[in-house]
């Protein structure tokens, strides 16, 4: 049976260092083997003394018979013009530390974060004008990419891991960036923090209790707003904007904010939530609004997030294309992928799809939708269907001269095989789609 590994993000510092040496000493009788992780930033002219001392520090407690050992990852990149470098080092460095805990085979991450450091990150965010997501500060754990991140030292004072430093002889490494006084977190520690304490000697608990409070509310927001989207939005989950308007607007707000996280990624700034909440409800017109890597759509009464068209203008289209089997074709320059499964009715009989014409719409072409109905323009046909513009992109399929397919249409209904034929259904799938 494997050895259980858990792992500590270790920078030398203070925190950290009690907190990997406090691991190892309750893993020893636990039978469990404990990883110190340590990222090289690169930014500090004394980074590589840093990685000096952790290495001789973890070796000395595995000399002394501790269950733990020293990993290491140098940084290779630099912020990019403009960036902040606290974003920067932040970002590369939970990258880095996730990557070293997936090769070493740890589930677990445990992080020294305590009270006092969320108090500050409660009342930087509150300084910002953060909701309840910034508010909430820090969780105690959280499951993210495969892995468990915890904080078991969140309640505990700085002066318990003071008290821990000075009862094991612990040598530790201060970061002479501390004192930087451009960084918020170190303006707020140096200059606001002492006076704050001397009036309320209780505000490092109490803002802690607020992030708490904050923690509880955000759930239950996020709750509210999975109830109130599975009842929005469609199968495809564009938001009906007509029952989204009969929401309270503190409900409409709350369930926007989680809609777009969900099919962007990204959350929303407050500046673009509130510009949606007004003009969604001011016109029923298409219309468009940049976000992350693509835009919020508004068409027919619908709203969709559309990723940027991956297409690069250099490629060149692919114009033919054969079909033997169900599976995903790759069209080359199109910026999406063909995805072909077989069926019983309503489809093309696979022979058919042997020798295949790649189009764009070139005007004049006519689908039609059902065996009994009339062949009518691309345009007339897209309308009747509510297809967006942004899904009507992509390849026509011709065989010979007979249309085939039809992005966001599907198989035209003159190519339809018969039962007991080996059929086949097509479904155009632009690149973000693709990649789901």
């Amino acid at each position: 049976m494997p050895v259980q590994r858990v792992a500590v993000a270790y920078s030398g510092g203070r925190d950290s260092t009690a907190l990997l040496h406090a691991t190892a000493r309750a893993a020893l009788s636990a039978g469990v083997q404990v990883l110190g992780l340590h990222v090289h930033h690169g930014l500090s002219q004394h980074a590589d003394d840093w990685l000096v001392h952790c290495r001789q520090q973890v070796e000395g407690w595995a000399a002394a018979g501790l269950p733990v050992s020293f990993i290491f990852r140098r940084l290779s990149g630099k912020p990019a013009k403009g960036e902040s470098i606290e974003a920067w080092a932040r970002d590369a460095r939970y990258l880095a530390l996730q990557e070293m805990a997936e090769e070493q085979g740890a589930q677990l991450i445990l992080l020294a974060h305590h009270r006092r450091d969320q108090a500050e990150t409660f009342l930087l965010q509150a300084l910002r004008g953060a909701g309840m997501a910034g508010l909430s500060a820090m969780p105690e754990s959280v499951a993210r990419s495969g892995l468990v991140w915890a904080r078991p030292w969140l309640n505990a004072g700085r002066e318990q891991v003071e008290a821990y430093l000075q009862a094991h002889q612990l040598g530790f490494i201060d970061d002479d960036s501390n004192g930087d006084p451009r960084y918020a977190r170190n303006r707020l520690r140096l200059q606001v923090w002492p006076q704050l304490l001397e009036s309320f000697p209780q505000a490092e608990g109490c803002l802690a209790t607020s992030a708490a409070w904050a923690q509880e509310a955000l759930a239950l927001q996020l709750e509210l707003a999975e109830a109130d989207l599975a009842a929005l939005c469609d199968e495809k989950r564009a938001l009906r904007l007509g029952d989204w308007l009969k929401l309270s607007p503190a409900r409409r707000s709350n369930a926007l904010r989680a809609w777009i996280l969900q099919g962007s990624g990204q959350a929303a700034p407050a500046s673009l939530v509130q510009r949606l909440m007004t003009e969604l409800g001011q016109a029923l017109a298409p219309a468009a609004w940049p976000h992350g890597d693509g835009e919020l759509r508004r068409y027919r009464g619908r709203l969709r997030f559309a990723p940027a068209a991956s297409m690069e203008p250099s490629d060149s289209p692919a114009t033919e294309m054969s079909i033997s089997r169900a599976g995903r074709y790759r069209l080359a320059g199109w910026g999406g992928v063909l995805q072909v499964q077989a069926v019983k009715q309503g489809g093309v009989v696979l022979a058919l799809l042997a020798q295949l014409k790649l189009r764009p719409r070139q005007g004049g072409e006519q689908f039609q939708r059902a065996p009994a109905s009339t062949a009518r323009s691309l345009k007339k046909c897209f309308q009747e269907a509510s297809v967006p513009a942004w899904e009507r992109e992509g390849p026509l399929l011709f065989a010979g001269e007979r249309l085939v397919f039809v992005p966001g249409l599907g198989i035209d209904a003159r190519v339809w095989g018969t039962a007991g034929e080996r059929m086949m259904t097509l479904r155009w799938l632009p690149d973000a789609m693709a990649k789901a």
